[in-house]
């Protein structure tokens, strides 16, 4: 190659590096300005409730929290895990006869039992449909091989209203298990017992289970976690299953286990709140949203910023690679302006 020819592809590659370096530097600079404005948004968003969070520092890891609503405040689920449930107490089921629990924890199967009550808004109907379609999977038979025991939260609850809601959800486990999603006999609709009972009764149960409720006076509805206890045939809590969805594998795991009097543990704890949320007692959903939407538009903006910056660098790639390769073939022209600016005749 012609000593010129050289010098010349020298210069371009040099320019070539220059430019790599910029182009390089000039992306770090984005990723700065794309993560400060994350930050500012975040900040932002977070700010209204900044006067309810606390920051929590657990084995040296540094954790946001907010606080709970006034409404919230006590609710909650404290496992009693091994205790004896108190069989005595007496509810009213959906005949109107008088019963014990006892009558459903006769030492021969597991039951689970649930606090909810029928004219729930929003939170029981989910957790109770989940149910309905986790029990129709199973391959144990609802009332032979365990029972499920449903209070009512509310005393003023009428035997007809529990009537109405038993029947909805018997129905709900023999239409999942109509579906095909089941194995096995069909369930017994029996075993899916609907109770309601005295205000002393509801709360030495609650107490007994570990579920600390309330109630918003001014919305007129019961403020409770989503969960289910199972206990053993012989009246013991087993294990607490949290949330609105029922797996089937955890589920007649559970299920198994209370039958054989193990006691589990709870590894997954998920509290859903059964309450209507405002913005006095604190706009966590709205909070949530902002943060979902400036989420997703950083996301935009920073992919749109690392692409642009992409194909920036590989176009002046190519042309400058053009422009070394011309610059090496002795048979084109060696005037170093003429390869800057491309103008190569033919």
């Amino acid at each position: 190659m012609p000593p010129r020819a050289t010098s010349i592809a020298s210069e371009v590659s040099s320019g070539l590096r220059r430019r790599r370096t910029r182009s390089g530097s000039l992306a770090r600079h984005v990723l700065r300005g794309v993560l400060l404005m994350f930050w500012f948004s975040s900040v932002a968003a977070f700010a209204p409730s900044a006067a309810r969070a606390q920051v929590v520092v657990e084995d040296g890891v540094v954790t946001r929290k907010e606080a709970a609503p006034k409404r919230l405040s006590g609710i909650d689920v404290e496992e009693h895990l091994d205790r004896a449930l108190p069989l005595g107490l007496e509810f009213t089921d959906t005949t109107g006869a008088r019963v014990s629990l006892s009558r459903f924890v006769k030492g021969d199967r597991p039951v689970i039992f649930t606090l909810n009550y029928s004219d729930c808004p929003m939170l029981c109907s989910l957790q109770l449909a989940a149910l309905s379609s986790a029990l129709g999977t199973l391959d144990r038979e609802l009332g032979r091989d365990f029972d499920v025991v449903t209070v009512s939260l509310n005393p003023a609850e009428t035997t007809q209203r529990a009537g109405e809601t038993q029947a909805r959800y018997r129905g709900e486990v023999s239409a999942a298990r109509a579906r095909g999603t089941g194995e096995g006999p069909a369930p017994n609709g029996d075993g899916w017992h609907f109770l309601t009972g005295s205000q002393q009764s509801i709360d030495a149960l609650a107490e007994a289970l570990g579920i600390r409720y309330g109630y918003n006076e001014a919305r007129k509805e019961y403020v409770h976690p989503a969960v289910l206890v199972l206990s053993t045939p012989t009246g013991r809590i087993s294990r607490y299953l949290y949330g609105i969805e029922y797996a089937k594998k955890t589920l007649s795991l559970s299920l198994v286990e209370a039958a054989e009097g193990k006691i589990g543990t709870s590894v997954d704890r998920l509290i859903l709140y059964c309450f209507h949320y405002d913005d006095s007692e604190g706009k966590y959903a709205p909070v949530a949203m902002n943060i979902m939407r400036v989420g997703g538009s950083l996301t935009a903006l920073a992919l749109g910023t690392f692409l642009g910056a992409y194909w920036l660098r590989y176009s002046r790639r190519r042309t400058l690679g053009g422009r070394a390769s011309a610059a090496s073939d002795p048979a084109l022209p060696t005037d170093p302006a003429a390869v800057r600016t491309g103008d190569i005749g033919s």
